[in-house]
């Protein structure tokens, strides 16, 4: 069964045709949750889980699997006793599954719209397969409604395959794509004092990256305070050095993710979580950096 779907996984990779499809409904999406400017809306950043400190899409796959696990297990029991509270009880987990999935997906499509080449296609497969599943459960519901509990039992066997394929490309794109987990790098950074630039080297509103224990770091002057990040944004690992300072926040270039100068707190996403922030002085003509004695 697992090379089955490693199988599968291997073929979506190569199926260069997803791209067009994919673009098209990323671009829609986009449409609804970018901001003229290119800023994501608020709708966007309640979607992604900003307020949360956590992508908000993981949590929400649970009720849609859940709810239809409980299905399978109560259509199972209502054929074996023939007990009609156990059909009852099959039907409100399956509407229950329904909502969640449509949260899910809401909050999947928004995550998904910054991804690129395999993640996109791999997504668009994921998505794919859970709205062909969702209208299988649809029409489950609708049958057994009819009194057609047997079709309605088969439609949703058949949904269930479709989702557990699905939340294998789920769980690929998390653990091998790295598709809502943070991009900060996991090297420990020295608490000593650490030289970074020569002091005459950063002008005011400058965002220069240097590297430090080969770790990136974005030093920058801002009304004549110097202050020290991850250079690698959390979100996708855009450059933030590329980015723009404004009102004492730096913006990711690849997605407007904004973080402030002073503590690494977001201020918008898509990011979730917050970037590392490090100690600075200037001594003998050089910007000196180290890790942060205070709790971020």
């Amino acid at each position: 069964m697992a090379m089955a779907l490693l199988d599968t996984i291997n073929v979506i990779e190569d199926q260069e045709w997803l791209e067009a499809p994919s673009e098209t409904v990323a671009g829609a999406v986009s449409k609804i949750l970018t901001q003229p400017g290119g800023r994501p809306t608020p709708l966007s950043d309640f979607l992604n889980g900003v307020w949360l400190g956590h992508p908000l899409h993981p949590l929400l796959t649970d009720i849609p699997i859940g709810a239809w696990t409980m299905t399978m297990t109560l259509d199972g029991l209502g054929m074996l006793t023939r007990r009609r509270d156990f059909n009852i009880g099959a039907d409100v987990a399956l509407g229950a599954g329904l909502l969640g999935a449509l949260a899910s997906a809401a909050t999947g499509l928004a995550q998904w719209q910054y991804t690129i080449g395999r993640q996109r296609r791999m997504g668009f497969t994921h998505a794919a397969l859970n709205v062909t599943a969702v209208g299988l459960y649809g029409v489950s519901l609708l049958c057994r409604l009819r009194g057609g509990r047997g079709i309605g039992r088969m439609l949703a066997t058949l949904g269930y395959g479709l989702v557990t394929v699905s939340a294998y490309i789920g769980g690929d794109l998390v653990y091998k794509e790295r598709l809502g987990v943070t991009h900060i790098p996991e090297k420990e950074f020295p608490e000593t004092w650490q030289p970074a630039i020569a002091n005459e080297e950063l002008r005011e509103g400058d965002l220069k990256r240097v590297t430090i224990a080969d770790v990136p770091v974005l030093v920058t002057r801002q009304q004549g305070q110097v202050y020290a990040l991850t250079e690698t944004c959390s979100h996708l690992g855009g450059p933030l050095s590329e980015g723009t300072v404004e009102a004492g926040c730096v913006t990711c270039p690849w997605h407007g993710s904004r973080f402030r100068l002073k503590d690494g707190s977001i201020v918008n996403g898509p990011a979730t979580f917050p970037q590392p922030v490090y100690e600075t002085r200037v001594r003998d003509g050089m910007i000196e950096v180290r890790a942060t004695s205070q709790p971020q």
